[in-house]
């Protein structure tokens, strides 16, 4: 049985990042970058002012006498000299002669139409240096970067409007379990719904993959084996149900009559322990537990990282960090345990609640969770404020 650290190790080592890549509209956001973008020009592409006020000479003393007025988009005309300045307003160049900006706020208009300056005048202030943000062909976004909305503005800006993106993995869902049925209906006797999969759907798409469904297998092989050899056509597969040690836990069977060569069965984790992964050429296979908590977790910590990596991303996480526990938590586990909780702001700043949880089928206390508690196999009692590791969720 590995450790969830070795277990994670394995799956990201068979992870080999989707070369394949497109050009996409600026506009899209969560795609990772194929290719460094580099600016195309310097910004600004000239000197310019930060205020609405007077471009100056900050050697001279004295009023001023006003030479043209320059407006965000025009071209200065004229030289500023000594005893001279221009009126200017936020963004437009600065005209040659003129090294400082003084805002309108810090000058008066004398009756002969001449400024007057109140108080000194720093050279530089309130301009913006040309090349100041970037230089023209500096790498502005290195391949690697998730597009955010404000990289969609930097990419607007450097005019990039045919972005190389690695492409998103494909990725089928597929619950297993003859005790299961649509949403949509009333479980009869015996019955439940197929929650996972919708779950893990969701789950896909906000990770960075295109689900895919393949319709629910029951518990006898035939059928099982051909949703599974469907299922293997795309390059991530997730199996939920079937991948235990019981009577009917086929999943393990099928799959290596399918060619796929598993690589670990369990996990010293809770939920989650029964947890299956495995490979078929470049096809990555992940037998998740049946019970919907488990599922969750085990997705969070060994899926969302495949498919952030595969998807280009440089750190796939999962994203982990310690805080202190906003209650008292009383525990006997045999194994880690991965609690659904809560991150909340104190007056000492972030801290986690655990939610109240009834164990791998209580799906309802995952609605608020933010996070999951880390607690290490042991009979504890952890105070309020002990430092404990947290895995953020999404």
């Amino acid at each position: 049985m590995l450790e969830v650290a070795d277990a994670l190790a394995e799956v990201l080592a068979r992870c080999r990042p989707i070369t394949d890549r497109t050009g996409l509209g600026f506009g899209t956001t969560g795609y990772v970058l194929a290719a460094d973008v580099l600016a195309d020009l310097d910004s600004p592409a000239w000197d310019k002012s930060l205020r609405d006020g007077y471009a100056v000479r900050s050697a001279d003393a004295g009023d001023r006498r006003v030479v043209e007025q320059i407006a965000a988009g025009s071209v200065p005309a004229k030289v500023v000299g000594d005893g001279e300045c221009a009126r200017i307003f936020t963004g437009a160049p600065i005209p040659d002669g003129a090294d400082a900006v003084v805002m309108q706020e810090d000058a008066g208009v004398l009756a002969d139409g001449r400024v007057r300056i109140n108080g000194p005048i720093r050279p530089g202030q309130w301009v913006f240096p040309r090349g100041a943000e970037m230089r023209a062909g500096e790498v502005v976004a290195p391949a690697g970067t998730v597009i955010t909305p404000a990289g969609v503005g930097l990419l607007a800006a450097v005019g990039c409007i045919d972005v190389p993106v690695f492409y998103r993995p494909w990725v089928s869902v597929l619950a297993t379990g003859s005790e299961l049925v649509d949403c949509g209906l009333t479980p009869g006797p015996g019955q439940i719904r197929n929650t996972n999969e919708p779950m893990l759907e969701a789950q896909v798409a906000s990770a960075g993959g295109v689900p895919t469904t393949v319709i629910p297998a029951g518990d006898d092989l035939p059928g099982l084996r051909r949703a599974v050899e469907s299922a293997l056509s795309t390059q991530v597969v997730i199996l939920s149900g079937g991948v235990s040690v019981g009577d009917y836990d086929l999943v393990p069977q099928v799959l290596a009559e399918l060619g796929v060569e598993i690589h670990f069965r369990q996990v010293r984790m809770k939920p989650g322990k029964p947890l299956l992964f495995g490979t078929k050429g470049d096809t990555l296979v992940f037998g998740l537990p049946g019970n919907p908590v488990g599922a969750f977790v085990c997705f969070e910590l060994f899926v969302r990282p495949a498919l952030r990596k595969l998807a280009g991303h440089a750190d796939p996480g999962p994203r982990t960090v310690r805080l202190p526990l906003a209650v008292a938590v009383a525990e006997v586990n045999d194994r880690p345990t991965y609690r659904p909780a809560k991150l909340e702001v104190a007056d000492v700043g972030w801290e986690v609640r655990p939610l109240p949880w009834g164990g791998a089928p209580d799906l309802r206390s995952l609605l608020t969770a933010d996070a999951l508690v880390v607690l290490p196999a042991a009979d504890a009692r952890y105070d309020r404020g002990t430092p404990v590791p947290v895995v953020l969720l999404g």
